[in-house]
């Protein structure tokens, strides 16, 4: 049987927290995320997470070379043998090749990386649609939660309402920018080696995981 050597992409907003979730119960491989590795080898001292934590400590970015290194570390311990979920590595055309590397030398080659695609507008739609009511803290959206009374809180009563710095519409935008520029060499170089699967994520959370199930029945 193939070993489950996944990657999951998509932008701020697609849903990919949940279906990594979904992937990892039904499949039972390791979720790796970057955050969490780095957490992990700062805290048991590894090399390079002390390499790392020198660099956090700073307040600078850790260079790619010490997270492929992170990552090599974690994809060397023995729960990856039956295959892995990476999210949020690589995230730049040096740690991709870095990965195929990596994943030579130490027989872990990805077989498959899912892209759950949201049109950029729609994810617009619902990562500014939220507000909270100033008074209690209740938090709705003007989409998917909306107030039963318009411009009163479910809640308490309270009629004022604010938007958090990160749900405002330009600051929205300006990451899903940088996302897609982040995004867009990756997707091109998975697409050239046959590997990249699309989803459409604009459909219920069932549906997409369907979809997503379907592609890796495949790959086993």
């Amino acid at each position: 049987m193939t070993a489950m050597n996944l990657m999951l992409m998509g932008l701020p907003g697609a849903g990919k927290g949940t279906q990594a979730e979904r992937i990892v119960d039904e499949y039972k491989i390791p979720h790796i995320s970057t955050g969490d590795i780095f957490r992990a080898a700062i805290k048991n001292g590894t090399p390079m997470g002390l390499k790392a934590k020198s660099f956090i400590d700073k307040g600078e970015l850790v260079p790619d070379e010490v997270t492929n290194g992170i990552v090599k570390e974690r994809l060397g311990e023995k729960d990856t043998q039956k295959g892995y979920l990476l999210d949020g590595f690589p995230r730049n055309m040096v740690q991709a090749n870095a990965l195929d590397s990596i994943g030579a030398e130490l027989d872990r080659k990805l077989v498959g990386v899912i892209n759950i695609h949201v049109d950029p507008a729609s994810l617009l739609e619902r990562l500014t649609g939220r507000y909270i009511c100033r008074n209690c803290g209740a938090t709705y959206h003007k989409v998917f939660n909306p107030t039963k009374v318009a411009g009163v809180c479910d809640r308490c009563g309270g009629t004022e309402f604010f938007q958090r710095e990160d749900d405002k519409p330009e600051t929205v935008k300006n990451r899903l920018d940088v996302n897609i520029k982040m995004n867009t060499p990756l997707l091109d170089f998975y697409k050239q080696k046959n590997i990249l699967h699309e989803v459409n994520g604009n459909q219920a959370i069932e549906k997409v995981f369907e979809d997503v199930k379907k592609i890796l029945d495949t790959i086993k």
